[in-house]
């Protein structure tokens, strides 16, 4: 007779999302963190009942004021110390003006090379892969620094 297995508890992992706005000057939108003050997306949470591109719209136009209407997937990102894995969508400005948040201190449209200044590795790569047209890419990092595939 075999022995009764235990039941191993399901994997807890959040889902994020976040938007790659580019302006038609080829500008991208970013926040200062009110929590941290690093630059990053403006994104968050996805919703229990949320599909990911009302997700994305949500919480950009929460964070910053600026409307978007959403183009694609460019990237899934986990950080594999927290359990979060983030879609990322590119998507354009269609209306709104720029304003801060409880969630925001700043916000900015930053050239690529002012992302790449600006933010940390893990967080202007999601910014530099929605750019090249490749994607959708699919990373993992340690909260700091990309790890490598395979």
């Amino acid at each position: 007779m075999s022995q009764p297995q235990e039941a191993t508890p399901p994997p807890l992992h959040s889902v994020s999302v976040a938007g790659v706005v580019v302006r038609e000057d080829g500008h991208l939108l970013a926040i200062r963190r009110a929590d941290n003050g690093t630059w990053e997306l403006p994104g968050g949470i996805l919703e229990l009942d949320e599909a990911p591109e009302a997700g994305v719209v949500r919480e950009v136009l929460e964070e910053t004021g600026i409307h978007v209407e959403v183009d694609e997937l460019t990237g899934v990102y986990k950080n594999m110390v927290r359990g979060v894995v983030a879609l990322v969508f590119r998507c354009k400005p269609s209306g709104g003006t720029e304003r801060t948040s409880s969630e925001s201190t700043a916000v900015s449209w930053l050239t690529p090379d002012e992302v790449s200044e600006r933010m940390t590795e893990v967080y202007a790569v999601r910014l530099l892969d929605a750019l090249d047209g490749n994607g959708p890419h699919v990373r993992s990092h340690d909260g700091k620094h990309l790890i490598p595939a395979g």
